[in-house]
C-alpha cells in the first residue's frame, strides 16, 4: 500500500495563490514577509464604473483591475480556538480598459481573514476604500470574499 502526502505550510508565512469574488473578481496571491506582514496582490476582472471617466466606446466585458497592499495583521484581536486575524493595510490599485480611461487610486483596506490550523488555506472578507486619483478623482469602496492555498 502506498501513501502519499502533501506537506502543509503555516498560512502566516510563505506563499499563497487563490481566488477573490467581489469587486474585483479574479486571482488573489499573498507573500507574507513576517508573521504579522505580508504583501497582499490581485489580478482580475472589475466590473463597476463608479469612479472612473466614460470615453464613449463601453464594453461589457468589464475592465482588467491589478492591486497591490501592504498589510499588517493582529492575531489576537479575536479570542478563539482557531486564527481569525483582523488585517488592514494600504495599496495601490490600477484598472484599465472597457471604455473607460486607465486609472489609479490608493486603497485602504481592513479584513477578516480564517486561517484553519489543519490546512494551509487562507478565507478572507474584506472591505476596501478606493481614492481614485487619476482620470478624474473620486471615492468608492471596492469589497471582496476569497480563498487561497498556501505552498510549502
Amino acid at each position: 500500500m502506498m501513501l502519499f502526502t502533501i506537506p502543509v505550510a503555516a498560512q502566516d508565512s510563505g506563499f499563497g495563490l487563490g481566488i477573490v469574488f467581489g469587486e474585483p473578481t479574479g486571482l488573489s496571491a499573498k507573500l507574507w514577509t513576517s508573521k504579522v506582514n505580508a504583501f497582499d496582490f490581485g489580478f482580475g476582472i472589475s466590473a463597476g464604473g463608479d469612479r472612473i471617466t466614460y470615453k464613449g466606446n463601453y464594453e461589457s466585458t468589464g475592465r482588467v483591475h491589478f492591486h497591490m497592499d501592504y498589510l499588517w495583521h493582529s492575531f489576537n484581536a479575536i479570542s478563539s480556538s482557531e486564527r481569525f486575524p483582523l488585517y488592514y493595510g494600504i495599496g495601490g490599485r490600477f484598472n484599465s480598459g472597457a471604455g473607460y480611461e486607465s486609472s489609479f487610486g490608493i486603497r485602504g483596506v481592513l479584513g477578516i481573514a480564517w486561517l484553519p490550523r489543519s490546512t494551509p488555506l487562507d478565507i478572507f472578507l474584506e472591505l476596501v476604500p478606493v481614492l481614485q486619483l487619476t482620470a478624474g478623482t473620486g471615492f468608492g469602496i471596492d469589497a471582496g470574499l476569497g480563498i487561497r492555498y498556501f505552498f510549502d
